[in-house]
This record gives structure tokens, C-alpha cells and sequence, in this order.
């Protein structure tokens, strides 16, 4: 057949797994199978965009339980009650009263109860009733995006004697989802009419939203929808409650003017009473069936509701992403295609994130996830398994070793040189030569075997990646291969811990062979070429331009200048501040005429000033993010401390606010430092902030000491 006819027929065979798992996909959201996964995931936007105070002047009375315990009366309450709860909030002069309350049947109290709250609600003029369907009084349903039941009789209407003052009566349905969750409300419903067919009939939140309108409060025109996804703005009590029971007892003094210019809503928050139900803010069923009418009155007010991806769109693109997918697999080596795979996803996630803040807009994402790893999915497999054959077919003919490299070859690629900032670290061993000239071959080899295995260690510690060993140095890289922000103060930190490190190697192998060492570090930051290099039978992953070079420079120049660790001025601008460093001068690098300003980074390990024991009780507070520690002083100076029951998670370089507690000190230190080296639990502080009298206070206390060690010496 040939190589190439081999690879076709491979990739229509992967192709056909992906065009079979995009079928899948789109038979699942025709048939409505995603959606309620797609209502989860609208919820979760709400979740994650967080609650948006509301804008529009909406205040919510509610009938909860402080107000029956307050009133102490069962319910129904007397509508004279609510009679006068209504000539209270109309007295403020609010725009409109929308009272989610039924007034059906007569009441308990008799027909003067009736009249009383039919006389209130004429005297206000502007207070909308409710009404309920005739077919029953649930929630309408929406199945597959559409509601049902939108032509009903309404039923339920207030009786005549209180709804012939009132300014409207609307129907006050809300739709109900299949899983159980209010995400919509209906704008207008079709009432059977004897004489023509059918009539519109606003709901309550329209019906309140055209009052507002015509009092003359700002608003966008209602949409013509039918029905539009609640651009809901919190959970419970986003909106302004005022318990009932406030407004109609002698507290109304306290909130008078309240509800001037408001649109009042008045219904039931008490779960007892069964109008609560699931919404995005409150997935438990919590939320009061009048503050949904809060957030559907202001969607309207706002004109902003919830703009939903049409179906056929999402199911495109749920198709499209599942054959996207299979093609990542096919086209690309398996690692890369897992990792665009999952950029396609949070790319995706961020757009529906994006579209939802900034836009209201709804991007139906469960389609196009489920495509997209079922599409992956299904090809991986399918990818899998022809590698396994592909590796038993030739098994007679290569070595495991060779055999996983040629399944492995892309990963190579995959790796290919780019231009990229990053931090090169080079280290060596001072006079190494003559110290190998004085051991035997087997003594060198363990020595350096265990310097570079110490070292190695600390590297990867820092998020580094060891380039090469040349010999007894070592060559390391920082924010290759991936993303590392802190790149150059994770190679410094490098750097001071190899310093720290190499005391103890150095004090061992001087008593067990006589042979001290002593390292010097340089590190540079730069745009430099990384990647794989070399031909495919051999290459390695290295760096490459005048950034490097000017590297290795500065580890040369460790010798000249006297400093165990050098710096470029290009670092210098990233870590500036986290470490104790002096200035060196200038270098020019070979076939550069623009020269370099070095520093040095002085290690915890260079002493500048007299100690003392002290004992006390330290409190470490890091600038940043707030971690608290608490350790213990061994000794202190001038410059710093030495401290104890230090966590691992204090690297070298985080800077504190040191608070020193007790002791022999005539007063307490309040300072900032930075942390300049660590072994074990312990951690060498040094001062950045310290008042004069602290200074003071420290130094009489460091003479003290030593003249105490003197005349006991």
C-alpha cells in the first residue's frame, strides 16, 4: 500500500471515529438530552459573574416571619390589614404597588373586610393585582426553551369589590423548568377571549414595568418575546425588604418616605407558605416567588434580559467541536492535542464567561464541551490502540528504547525552538581541576556525582530545568518549558541555596578527603532561543543567543570580581528589592559595544555584622498575601536575624514584617526583611526597615553579649 496510502487510510479510520462521536453529540441536542446541562451551566455563570446591585427603585414588603410573630395573627390576614398597609405605602407616593397576594374568594371576615381593601386600592390608583391560570394555579413549564400553556383562561381574579379600583390585573405565572428551576418569565399571556379568540394580557412584571413607564420612570420598551430568560442580580434580599408587619404599626414612623418614587412589591418571603423556589443564586429553593418579580421587573426595566444562543447554533458548533477534536488527534502529536484540547475548553469557557458578563449573553457551551472530548475521546482510543499494534508489528525489529521514541518522535517536535524570555543559570566548581588532580578517579566521580545530584535537586525545587552539566558545572533554565512569572527570582533563589548547599558539601569532603570547595553562579534574563536542538537521532533541549552567552560570562566573572553570585542588570530588574545585592560595575560582552551593569547577590552565608544570642519569640507576616508564622530567634545583629521553626513554604527571597516579642531588648522591634537563606527549619532574616532606636537598642545589646562571651572565655 505505501507509506503515505498507510497514514491516509489511519486517518480516515480516526476521522470516522470523530464523525461518529459528532452524531452522537448531535442527537443529543436535538432530542433535548443536554439541556438540562445547559440550564446547570447558565447557572453557574450567574454563580461566577456574582451579584450585581440592582439599579431600578424597587422595594419588596414582606409577609415573613418576624411579621407574624410581630402581629401575631394567623394567615389570612384581615384585608382591611392590607388596606391599610396599602394607604401607608401610597401616602409616601411610590410609582406603582404590585401585590403578589390572591384575593379570589370572600373573605373570612365578611363583605366590610372586602370593602375595606377594595376602598384602599381605588384610593392608591396604581396598584396591579394578580390573577392565576383556570387550568390550575402551578407555574407554567418550559419544555425544550418553550413554554407551555401560554393560552389559558385566567382564573382566580379578584374579587369585584377589590379589583374594580385597581390600576390592572395580570396573570403572575412563572415558568418553571424541567429540573424545577425559574430561569424565565413570561411577557405576555394569550387569555381566551368569547368574541376574539384570544386577547394578550401582560404579565405582573410587564404589567408593572408599562405603570413605571407611564408615571413616568425611565425604561426600555418591553420585548416582544413571549417570554425572556431573567437577567437575575442576586439571591434572597438583593432587593430592599421591609418586613409588613413595620408598615402597618406604629414603626411606619421610622421608615415614612421609604417608598416615595418606589415600585412596591408586596408578597410572601416565608418559606412556610410554599412561594419559594430554585433559581440561579438559590439552587436550594429559597428564593421568594416576589423577589423573582423583583428581577424580572428590573430585566424589564434595564431592557437587558438574558440573550440565549439559538439552538440550532449550538448544536453547529457542538458538531463542529467534536470534529475539531478527532482533527486534534489526527493532526497533532498526542500531548500537544491534549493541551489544545484543553485551550479550546477554557477558550470556550472564557468566551461564555465573557459573553455573560459583558454581553447578558447565554453561549449554550455543554454541546460544544461534550463534542469536543467525546470527539477526543473517541480518536485517543482509537489512537491508542493502532499504537499498540504499531509497536507489535515492529517489535521484532527495534528495541523497546527505539520503539517508545518513534510512538514518542512528535513529542520532540512538539518542543521545537522558539524565542522566548528566560533566566539561564550557570554554576562551576572553583579549581575543580586541581582538586581532581589530587583524588583518585573513583573520589571524583562520587564527589561530583553527589554535588550534581544535590544541586540537580534544588534546581528542579525552583521550578528550574537542568540544560546540561559541562563537566562539574551546570547549566539551568527558568521559564522553559512552561510559564514561570517568577522565573528570575526562582534563579536567584537557585543561586543563593547552591551557596548554602555548597558549605556542606565543601565541609564533608574537606574532612573526609582535604578538598574544600567553593562555587560561583551567574545568571542573566533575556529573549533567547529555546527548544530542542540537534538532528533526530540525537538533540537536546537547550538554549541558545547573547543572552546565554553573557551567562556564562558572568559565572566567569565570579572570580574577578570576589562575588560568589553575579547578576545582570537585566535581572537586577526583576528581582530588585527581594534580595541584598551590591553593585559591581560593567562588563562588555564579546562583540557587544554596549556594556552590562553587573551586581553581586550576597549570600546569608557573608556575615557583615557582630551576633549575639537572643532568645525570643518572633512573629513573620509576609508582604503580600498575608501568611503568618510564627519561629523562634537564636541570634540577632544589626543586620538581621537567625530564626528557627521556619516553614519549607518560606523560600529564600519573601519579604516579611518581622515582629519580635520579648527578650532581653529594652524595647520591641516592629521591622521589614527579607528572608536571605534557609537550612532545614531554620531561616536567616535580614533587616530592610529599621527605626534608628531599634538600631541602637540592638547594638547595645550585641556589645553586651560579646563582652559577656569575652569574660567568660
Amino acid at each position: 500500500m505505501g507509506r503515505i496510502g498507510a497514514r491516509l487510510l489511519g486517518h480516515t479510520r480516526r476521522l470516522l471515529f470523530g464523525i461518529g462521536a459528532a452524531l452522537c453529540v448531535a442527537t443529543l441536542a436535538l432530542t433535548g438530552s443536554l439541556e438540562r446541562w445547559e440550564h446547570l451551566w447558565l447557572d453557574e455563570l450567574f454563580e461566577l459573574r456574582g451579584v450585581r446591585p440592582p439599579t431600578a427603585p424597587i422595594v419588596i414588603v414582606t409577609i415573613d416571619e418576624s411579621t407574624f410573630q410581630e402581629l401575631n395573627l394567623p394567615w389570612p390576614f384581615p384585608r382591611a390589614l392590607h388596606g391599610k398597609l396599602i394607604d401607608r405605602i401610597s401616602a409616601d407616593g411610590p410609582i406603582a404597588i404590585g401585590v403578589d397576594v390572591m384575593f379570589d374568594s370572600p373573605s373570612m371576615f365578611g363583605p366590610r373586610d372586602d370593602e375595606a381593601l377594595g376602598a384602599a386600592i381605588a384610593r392608591a390608583g396604581n396598584v396591579v393585582l394578580v390573577a392565576a391560570g383556570a387550568q390550575d394555579d402551578q407555574p407554567l413549564v418550559a419544555q425544550g426553551g418553550k413554554v407551555t400553556g401560554v393560552e389559558r383562561e385566567v382564573s382566580n381574579l379578584p374579587l369585584p369589590v377589590i379589583r374594580k379600583g385597581a390600576a390592572a390585573v395580570a396573570p403572575v405565572n412563572i415558568v418553571l423548568d424541567p429540573d424545577g428551576h425559574i430561569r424565565r418569565v413570561p411577557v405576555r399571556v394569550a387569555v381566551p377571549d368569547p368574541q376574539k379568540g384570544y386577547e394578550w394580557w401582560l404579565a405582573l412584571d410587564a404589567q408593572l414595568h408599562r405603570q413605571a413607564q407611564a408615571a413616568g420612570l425611565p425604561a426600555k420598551p418591553l420585548p416582544d418575546a413571549r417570554e425572556v430568560l431573567i437577567n437575575f442580580r442576586g439571591g434572597p434580599r438583593t432587593f430592599q425588604w421591609v418586613p409588613y408587619y413595620r408598615v402597618v404599626t406604629d414603626e411606619f414612623k421610622e421608615i415614612k418616605g421609604l417608598f416615595s418614587g418606589k415600585i412596591v412589591l408586596i408578597g410572601s418571603t416565608s418559606e412556610a407558605q410554599h412561594d419559594v423556589f430554585a433559581t440561579a443564586f438559590a439552587r436550594a429553593g429559597t428564593m421568594p416567588g416576589v423577589e423573582i418579580h423583583a428581577n424580572a421587573l428590573e430585566t424589564f426595566i434595564r431592557g437587558d434580559p438574558i440573550r440565549a444562543m439559538p439552538r440550532s447554533v449550538s448544536t453547529a458548533l457542538a458538531i463542529a467541536f467534536a470534529l475539531v477534536g478527532s482533527l486534534l488527534v489526527v493532526r497533532l502529536q498526542a500531548f500537544r492535542a491534549l493541551v489544545v484540547t484543553l485551550g479550546l475548553l477554557v477558550a470556550s469557557g472564557l468566551a461564555a464567561y465573557a459573553g455573560f458578563r459583558y454581553g447578558d449573553f447565554w453561549l449554550r457551551g455543554v454541546g460544544c464541551t461534550f463534542g469536543l472530548l467525546l470527539g477526543y475521546g473517541a480518536t485517543v482510543v482509537e489512537n491508542f490502540v493502532s499504537a499498540q499494534l504499531y509497536k507489535r508489528r515492529l517489535s521484532p525489529f527495534f528495541s523497546p528504547d527505539v520503539l517508545r521514541a518513534l510512538v514518542r518522535a512528535r513529542d520532540v517536535e512538539s518542543l521545537g525552538p522558539r524565542r522566548r524570555v528566560a533566566t539561564v543559570l550557570f554554576s562551576d566548581i572553583r579549581g575543580f581541576t586541581s582538586i581532581s588532580e589530587r583524588l583518585q578517579p573513583e573520589q571524583v566521580e562520587e564527589m561530583l556525582g553527589e554535588y550534581l545530584t544535590e544541586m540537580t535537586q534544588i534546581v528542579f525545587k525552583h521550578r528550574g530545568s537542568v540544560d546540561k552539566y559541562i563537566g562539574d558545572g551546570i547549566m539551568a533554565l527558568y521559564n522553559a518549558p512552561f510559564e514561570d512569572p517568577e522565573h528570575a527570582l526562582n534563579a536567584v533563589r537557585t543561586g543563593l541555596e547552591f551557596q548554602e548547599r555548597a558549605l556542606t558539601v565543601s565541609a564533608k569532603w574537606q574532612a573526609r578527603l582535604g578538598a574544600a570547595i567553593r562555587i560561583g553562579v551567574g545568571i542573566n534574563t533575556g529573549e533567547m532561543l529555546v527548544g530542542t536542538l540537534g538532528s533526530r537521532q540525537r538533540f537536546e533541549y537547550t538554549a541558545l543567543g547573547d543572552h546565554v552567552n553573557l551567562g556564562l560570562r558572568l559565572e566567569s566573572a565570579t572570580k574577578d570580581y570576589g562575588a560568589p553570585i553575579i547578576i545582570s542588570e537585566y535581572t537586577y530588574a526583576l528581582v530588585k528589592g527581594r534580595f541584598p545585592t551590591r553593585e559591581l560595575g560593567d562588563v562588555t560582552v564579546k562583540g557587544k559595544s554596549q556594556p552590562v551593569k553587573i551586581y553581586g547577590v550576597v549570600p546569608a552565608s557573608v556575615r557583615r555584622y557582630q551576633r549575639a544570642a537572643f532568645a525570643a519569640a518572633v512573629t513573620l507576616t509576609a508582604l503580600g498575601d498575608g501568611r503568618v508564622c510564627r519561629a523562634r530567634a537564636a541570634d540577632i545583629s544589626e543586620g538581621g536575624l537567625a530564626l528557627a521553626g521556619v516553614p519549607p513554604e518560606w523560600d529564600i527571597g519573601t519579604r516579611v514584617q518581622i515582629r519580635v516579642e520579648g527578650g532581653d531588648l529594652p524595647r520591641r522591634i516592629l521591622a521589614e526583611g527579607t528572608i536571605v537563606s534557609r537550612r532545614g527549619d531554620a531561616a536567616g532574616v535580614q533587616f530592610a526597615t529599621l527605626d534608628a532606636e531599634s538600631v541602637a537598642a540592638v547594638a547595645e545589646y550585641v556589645a553586651r553579649g560579646r563582652e559577656a562571651e569575652d569574660d567568660a572565655s
